[in-house]
């Protein structure tokens, strides 16, 4: 069968699988359709995106290994799996690799990336026998990766297995709500590639990301709530809804702002109020509408050069009631990135001193030649260091945004 119609075969499988079962289904279909794959495993990046953990096989209760202990999880860096979740591109490990090896074959595996619209959300571990794969192949097994991306990205929402396997240890409450706000790591569009992370993962306070792609233009913002916990989330998660429901309804972003601040001033008063930049990007020609409405930061890397986009700095959102908001401009030039950071960021302190501006100016330059998802957890990673591993004492937020000439396909899709 060609490679076209195998791909097809597993979109049909996937789309009448039950939510949960979607990697039993996946390997089922290959059994039929491609005998060489012995057997498959699904891993999804943990919060931290550092490691990839294995999606545990759904086994009735008397076919349940006694004690058995859970699969280890495979380091991102340095790993085969891993090369394929950054690249998005199939890696070939010959020899053997974690966990039972083929009945017969060679033990040799292919490590898949399963994508949907540009977003990482794991890989695909191919257990496989009689020799190695040519491109086609190669390009055959990706393709496979994709449909079961596009499957797995609708299943997430109504079952908790993929969320749960996604764990390496309990969320706290807070940051169970926080997650739930967020659109995911990355969207690409046609002209343009955006990827976020926040951190702490596991136990965090009130930042936070969001975007809406649509034909003409692409809406992001990025919230540095105040205080911590689960006050900071209901804090966060109340303007987050308040943004979006003007958004939704037709407003401009100096309407949306005014609104989501009479939303949470009305709530609280002017005792609490959440910082936040609201921006939306005309994707025909670049330009960028934009409200800095307390203390996220904007970088600029053009060429070699970074440089912080000025910005008049307006009231926070709910400090004050009836507060209008005056939207600035400026233009994306093809080749352009922008990295957005919250205060947990720039503002870090260790007992080595402040993270500060020229450290993050020079991440944001030394990350210039990889991709726009890599770059947030490259910059965060830079940050954790500089803490020598001791826990960040606020959260942090790193949104990228690459620009590329309009109508041109973003990188991730080249090739």
């Amino acid at each position: 069968m060609s490679t076209h119609g195998r791909a097809a075969e597993v979109e049909r499988a996937l789309r009448t699988a039950p939510a949960h079962a979607l990697p039993e289904t996946l390997t089922a279909v290959l059994g039929r359709e491609l005998p060489r794959i012995r057997r498959a495993r699904l891993l999804v990046n943990d919060y931290h995106s550092r490691v990839l953990l294995p999606v545990e096989p759904f086994l009735p209760a008397p076919a349940r290994p006694a004690g058995g202990e859970p699969a280890a999880p495979i380091r991102i860096r340095g790993s085969a799996a891993g090369r394929a979740f950054v690249s998005r591109r199939a890696v070939v490990a010959p020899g053997p690799v974690d966990g039972p090896a083929p009945p017969d074959g060679d033990g040799g595996a292919v490590f898949v990336p399963v994508t949907a619209r540009g977003e990482r959300l794991g890989v695909l571990e191919f257990g496989t026998s009689g020799g190695g794969w040519d491109d086609a192949g190669l390009t055959g097994l990706e393709e496979i990766g994709a449909v079961f991306g596009s499957a797995l990205r609708v299943a997430w929402n109504h079952t908790d297995r993929y969320e749960r396997a996604r764990r390496s240890q309990r969320l706290t409450l807070a940051a169970e709500l926080q997650w739930q706000l967020l659109p995911g790591h990355a969207c690409a569009g046609d002209g343009y590639s955006l990827a976020g992370h926040l951190e702490p993962a596991y136990s965090i306070g009130g930042d936070n990301f969001d975007w809406s792609a649509e034909h003409d233009h692409l809406a992001l913002t990025v919230t540095n709530g105040s205080g911590t916990g689960i006050q900071a989330a209901l804090l966060t998660s109340l303007t987050v809804g308040a943004l979006r429901n003007a958004r939704r309804s037709g407003a401009d972003i100096g309407e949306q702002a005014s609104l989501a601040n009479d939303m949470v001033h009305v709530r609280y008063g002017g005792r609490e109020f959440t910082e936040t930049l609201v921006m939306r990007i005309d994707l025909a020609d670049g330009v960028v509408h934009v409200i800095d409405a307390g203390s996220p930061r904007i970088l600029r890397l053009r060429g070699a050069e970074v440089t912080r986009i000025p910005l008049e700095q307006q009231l926070p959102l709910g400090m004050f009631p009836d507060t209008e908001y005056r939207p600035q401009r400026f233009r994306l030039e093809p080749g352009d990135r922008l990295v957005i950071v919250s205060d947990g960021v720039f503002s870090a302190r260790s007992a080595r001193g402040e993270f500060g501006t020229h450290a993050l100016e020079q991440a944001t330059r030394r990350s210039r030649l990889q991709d726009a998802a890599e770059v947030p957890l490259t910059i965060v990673t830079e940050l954790i260091e500089h803490h020598e591993g001791a826990d960040l004492a606020d959260d942090a937020v790193v949104v990228c945004l690459d620009w590329h000439r309009p109508g041109a396909r973003p990188a991730a899709e080249r090739e």
